[in-house]
């Protein structure tokens, strides 16, 4: 059953749909609660200058799905414990400053959104979540990911852009089930050598970092097929990456001065259809570029790169420059 409030309960006032108080909140929950619903939608309902949530939100144990995105909410009870059978919750757009130590008990949750509040940490509980496949924790003020990520065994996308992060957890390498990993956004120098655990890894960006070093064991990614190492400082490419042979699309762009060549082996890369060396100063290809037969789009902007090389004039028309 949906339980919303536009369905149920409209509260009109100067023309348009009046959004909840406190006091109406409460009512929405013991009704919620009494009809037996599975989802509650309350995106964008409650009072602007209402910051928490009735305790009574924890009777609702048979809800499944809740939304209380674009909102002001500050904090959530503790009696969000009770929701035992939510499976997905969306918080994002909110004013979240941190979840209670009783979070971890959500432990059904499979889908989880966090984007735009201002979280600094998570809970140690969280690592209780291993039924958990989506985490967006966006835009945020993570500085680091607490070790107990490396529970959520599920999870398979994880979205931790724009925020302060300096590092990831050793423990990253723990979520085998990752297929898509986006850091973009951040203050990272460098990842964990674990990343080339992550062997279900399909997608990897890294847009705007200070990385100076990939870690050789990206070539265990024989899964990876995008990589964006883009506006960072990378220095060099590890050879190991051409072991990475489901690479379609490679972002080594926006390194400027730091990134003055390409591993020699990248014609393994047999699968590549996009590159991007724009601004980097990269001054030849190697040898092996010629083997690249699927490569579709080619950028190399604002580099001291010959034009064409002579290893694009191989792969005939196909290459876009």
């Amino acid at each position: 059953m949906f339980f919303s409030l536009t369905s149920n309960f409209n509260f009109v006032g100067g023309g348009s749909t009046e959004k909840l108080s406190l006091m109406k909140v409460a009512t929405v929950i013991e009704s919620c609660a009494g009809s037996g619903a599975t989802t509650l939608e309350l995106r964008g309902k409650l009072e602007d200058q209402m910051e928490w949530l009735p305790v009574s939100i924890g009777k609702l144990s048979g809800v499944t799905e809740m939304d209380l995105s674009e909102n002001r909410i500050m904090a959530l009870p503790t009696t969000i414990v009770g929701l035992k059978a939510l499976t997905k919750l969306d918080l994002h757009s909110n004013q979240l400053i941190n979840l209670p130590h009783s979070f971890g008990e959500l432990v059904n949750l499979v889908d989880l959104d966090l984007h735009a509040n201002r979280l600094k940490s998570l809970p140690a509980t969280f690592g209780n979540l291993t039924n958990l496949i989506d985490l967006d924790l966006s835009s945020n003020g993570f500085t680091n990911l607490p070790e107990t990520i490396g529970n959520l065994s599920s999870l398979k996308r994880l979205n931790a852009e724009t925020n302060e992060l300096e590092e990831l957890p050793h423990t990253i390498g723990n979520c085998s089930s990752l297929s898509a990993l986006k850091l973009d956004f951040n203050q990272l120098k460098g990842l964990p050598e674990a990343i080339g655990k992550l062997e279900w890894l399909e997608v990897l960006t890294l847009h705007y970092n200070r990385v100076k070093r990939l870690p050789s064991t990206v070539g265990n990614l024989r899964n990876l097929k995008e990589l964006d190492v883009s506006f960072n400082e990378l220095e060099f490419v590890p050879e190991n990456l051409c072991f990475a042979t489901n690479l379609k699309k490679l972002n080594l762009g926006k390194n400027f001065a730091d990134l003055r060549a390409l591993p020699t082996s990248i014609g393994n890369l047999e699968m590549l259809e996009e590159l991007d060396i724009s601004d980097d100063q990269i001054k030849s290809l190697p040898e092996s570029f010629r083997f690249l037969s699927k490569l579709r789009v080619f950028r190399a902007d604002e580099t001291p790169l010959e034009v064409p090389p002579r290893e694009l004039v191989k792969l005939g028309a196909q290459v876009n420059l």
